[in-house]
Formats: structure tokens, C-alpha cells, sequence
């Protein structure tokens, strides 16, 4: 138990530089607190005192404002940052070396009752009030930007951003479980996508008015964009001509 809670403090100093001291960590830290709260009431769920269990819950959340439900799977050397408003449901399972920031959810999307919430891989990093909802799978080494909206699986070692998340195989794997806190300096797939466009469009309009000189030089690809450059000049001119 002492050895557990030792590596509890020392995940606290691996995951957060703002941490000064061991006594500072034990007292300050609600997503500590809150962790040792739910391995008590896990404790009592899976040995069937369930009201026991949602009861020490509910403590948890008044004291630390992080909800976590007994039947949770938690895994070793897992962080809340701040944790305010952190929602984790029954049915949800947590690998090792995870790491979640502020607001986020990882909620259920049935009434039924079954795996209703998703499975978080080892290594993954949730950003501050992103959501995963459903019974998905999360892989390891995962990052899940902030705000983010996440209802479909992802694959290891990606980048989850935007609403519905996009996914973005960009994440190397590392070796020494070390969390990349700049989590919010992460690719927008749909930025991307526009930003392409444009400088397509760009690239068209340079080719439809440009001078003679520089049309030429262009690819054989947009020939019949000259054509029509042309013959829409000529159409001008007769109607103009006849007027």
C-alpha cells in the first residue's frame, strides 16, 4: 500500500513542475485526492457494497470536484491535473500513465447495462474539457487535444482534435512514458484542409489572369482554363462590338 502511494506522489512530480514539495502534493492536489478516494470506493464496489461505494464516491466529489464512479478501471501512475469538473463513469477503463487535464469526460452513451464508456490506453494524454464518449478504445500513446470531441476509436500512437474528432497519426511512441505537456499547440486537420484550398484557388486565379508569359510556363493541366480565359475575352469584345 505505502509502496502505491509513494508512486502515486512521484507521478504527481513527473506529470506537474508546479510541485515543490512531498508535503505540498499530499495537501494541495485534489486529483491525488481524488484518486485515493476512488481506490476506496472501488475497494467496497467490486466486493459487492456498492452503496458503500457510490457513497465514499460522492465524498470524493464534494471534497476535489472530480467525479469518479466506483466501478471504474484506474491504472497505475495515473493524473488529474487541477481536475475540476472531471467526470470518469462506470463502465470506463484507464491504462497506466494516463494523464487528464481539467473538464474532461468520459462518459457513456447507452442506457443500457453494459460497456457503455470508453477504454483509455496507456500513455494517453485527454486535454483540458475534451470529451470521449461511447465504448471506443482509445490507443496507447494517444493525445486528445482540448475541447475535443471524441465518439469513434482511435488507433496508438495519433492526435484526436476538433468536434467530431479528427484523428492524426503523428505521435511517436516514447519509451520513457514522459507526457508532451504542449498539448495545446497540436495540428487542426480542418485548417489544414481549408489552408489546401486556398492555395489551390490561388494557384488556379494566378494561371486564369496572369500575363501570356507566365501562363505558358504552367502546367499542360490547366490549358483549357487558358482557352476559356480567352474565348470569354473574345465573347466580350463581340458584344460589345455589336452594341
Amino acid at each position: 500500500m505505502f509502496e502505491g502511494i509513494r508512486e502515486d506522489i512521484q507521478t504527481v512530480f513527473s506529470n506537474d513542475p508546479a510541485a515543490k514539495s512531498t508535503v505540498e502534493v499530499i495537501l494541495c492536489y485534489p486529483g491525488l485526492h481524488a484518486i485515493w478516494f476512488h481506490k476506496i470506493a472501488h475497494w467496497f464496489w467490486v466486493r459487492g457494497h456498492k452503496l458503500a461505494g457510490r457513497f465514499i464516491s460522492h465524498i470524493n466529489r464534494f471534497f476535489t470536484g472530480i467525479e469518479i464512479h466506483p466501478g471504474a478501471t484506474i491504472g497505475r501512475r495515473f493524473f488529474i491535473d487541477h481536475g475540476m469538473g472531471v467526470v470518469i463513469g462506470e463502465t470506463t477503463i484507464v491504462g497506466d500513465d494516463v494523464l487528464l487535464y481539467k473538464g474532461v469526460v468520459l462518459g457513456g452513451t447507452s442506457l443500457e447495462n453494459k460497456k457503455r464508456h470508453p477504454t483509455i490506453g496507456n500513455n494517453v494524454v485527454v486535454g483540458t474539457n475534451a470529451i470521449v464518449l461511447g465504448d471506443i478504445e482509445i490507443g496507447e500513446n494517444c493525445k486528445i487535444g482540448a475541447g475535443s470531441v471524441v465518439t469513434k476509436p482511435a488507433p496508438p500512437n495519433s492526435t484526436i482534435v476538433g468536434i467530431p474528432g479528427k484523428t492524426l497519426e503523428s505521435i511517436r511512441k516514447d519509451k520513457n512514458n514522459n507526457h508532451d505537456l504542449e498539448h495545446g499547440k497540436i495540428p487542426d486537420p480542418i485548417t489544414d484542409v481549408l489552408t489546401t484550398l486556398i492555395l489551390r484557388q490561388e494557384k488556379l486565379e494566378k494561371v486564369v489572369f496572369d500575363d501570356e508569359d507566365n501562363v505558358k510556363k504552367t502546367s499542360v493541366a490547366y490549358k483549357e482554363l487558358r482557352d476559356l480565359k480567352q474565348a470569354t475575352i473574345k465573347k466580350i469584345k463581340q458584344e460589345d462590338i455589336k452594341k
